[in-house]
């Protein structure tokens, strides 16, 4: 913040950023990228609460994680090449977009508790404000908007 005394500009110090947070990562599907993935996330909600100075409580930290794991999984798993992870947040959202190489989009199961697997996308809407699969030129892409609460 900039404080204007009679045409004098004195910084003061808590200038707030004006552009979201913006980081992405690439996976090639070896074994633990997947951790990887939600230790780079995890650092991602740090520098929101620092750089932002967001309150994102242990609940919503958690369902970043689990946004990230889920989707991070599917495309470990549906597609034949590498992913890329990309997170955006503000102080009061994170969007989890995730890119591969499949051109399939996800299905999303109808729930059934006697289903063993395939209950990731379900988790994913149940947590996230808005989910969005489209295809993109190098196969498609995955992204979920998570919104914090008080």
């Amino acid at each position: 913040m900039i404080e204007h005394l009679d045409g004098a500009v004195i910084p003061t110090g808590f200038d707030v950023p004006v552009e979201p947070l913006r980081r992405a990562a690439h996976y090639t599907g070896e074994p633990g990228c997947i951790a990887e993935a939600r230790s780079f996330a995890a650092h991602f909600v740090d520098q929101l609460r620092t750089e932002w100075c967001a309150r994102i409580g242990e609940r919503a930290s958690g369902e970043v994680m689990l946004v990230v794991s889920e989707l991070v999984t599917n495309a470990d798993r549906h597609s034949n090449g590498p992913y890329i992870l990309e997170l955006e947040g503000t102080d009061s959202t994170v969007t989890v977009c995730v890119y591969d190489s499949s051109d399939a989009l996800p299905l999303r199961f109808p729930k059934d508790p006697q289903r063993v697997g395939r209950h990731g996308l379900e988790i994913v809407h149940a947590v996230a404000a808005e989910v969005t699969a489209e295809r993109v030129p190098v196969g498609k892409r995955v992204r979920a908007l998570l919104t914090f609460r008080d």
